[in-house]
């Protein structure tokens, strides 16, 4: 990890592109129950608010833990999430119309 500049960056996009994506299938499958999407957005905000908070929050040296150590399980944390999200998001895809 270069700078804590850049893993933000990084979260944003990652979120920015989950939405959009979310935007896209509701706009092509308008027929569709829009809750569905509506809650992945949710998630991903409040995904994306959470790990902001953790980086902004300094772990204290007593703690044991090293900053690099902090920051590569924020990291591994987000890209779990952001995994699981955008596989719920694939799922909804397959899903057929009722």
């Amino acid at each position: 990890m270069a700078n804590i500049r850049k893993l933000k960056k990084e979260i944003d996009k990652c979120v920015y592109e989950l939405i959009s994506d979310c935007l896209t299938y509701s706009a092509l499958n308008f027929e569709k129950d829009p809750a569905d999407i509506t809650a992945l957005i949710s998630e991903a905000i409040l995904l994306r608010n959470t790990v902001f908070r953790k980086i902004n929050t300094p772990v204290a040296k007593s703690e044991g833990i090293s900053q690099k150590k902090h920051f590569q399980e924020i990291r591994k944390e987000f890209i779990v999430g952001i995994d699981e999200l955008f596989g719920r998001l694939s799922s909804l895809s397959k899903t057929k119309n009722k």
